[in-house]
């Protein structure tokens, strides 16, 4: 299997992951790969359900797979597993057993967590527009305790790129 770079943007809702995934993708020109929980949720019939999470982290880790045995390096990861268990952990109380599990296997190069410094926008997949510093906080705390490399990443979009890139050309040498 090829050796890949792979970076993960992860942060509160509404914090740029997206557009820096597709800008860090141009750039590297390589891939980015998507959320495959907004695809689920979008064609959910009906509210989603705990159970739910354990489909979208198998869904989310096919994606990954996938990318990986088919594009070039470094390859852009729109979410990881963290984010469900922050997700469950919120909605729930506790998060499945596999997910943990795939949270420790899993190893990424680099965590770009996105800052809640840029306006928040509506989407009706996003529940907590007044809570991003908070959830923040988590995401920073559950990457440290993981002892995930991460960087903070923060300002507008040009700067955003700037720091990511500049982090993704160190640890490509």
């Amino acid at each position: 299997m090829k050796q890949h770079k792979k970076i993960v943007l992860i942060g509160p809702e509404s914090t740029g992951k997206t557009t820096l995934a597709k800008a860090l993708a141009a750039h590297y020109q390589t891939i980015w790969v998507a959320e495959f929980a907004r695809t689920y949720i979008d064609q959910l019939q009906r509210p989603y359900e705990e159970s739910d999470l354990l489909e979208i982290a198998t869904g989310q880790i096919a994606l990954e797979e996938n990318a990986l045995q088919k594009h070039s390096s470094p390859v852009f990861f729109d979410t990881d597993l963290i984010v469900l268990k922050i997700w469950s952990l919120n909605s729930y109380g506790h998060c499945a057993v596999p997910i943990l599990k795939q949270i420790e296997q899993r190893n990424y190069d680099l965590y770009l967590l996105c800052g809640t410094d840029i306006p928040w926008e509506y989407d009706p997949q996003r529940e907590h527009p007044h809570l991003r510093d908070h959830f923040y906080e988590i995401y920073k705390k559950e990457l440290q305790q993981y002892q995930k490399p991460f960087i903070e990443i923060k300002g507008d979009q040009k700067s955003r790129l700037k720091q990511a890139i500049n982090a993704i050309d160190l640890i490509k040498k």
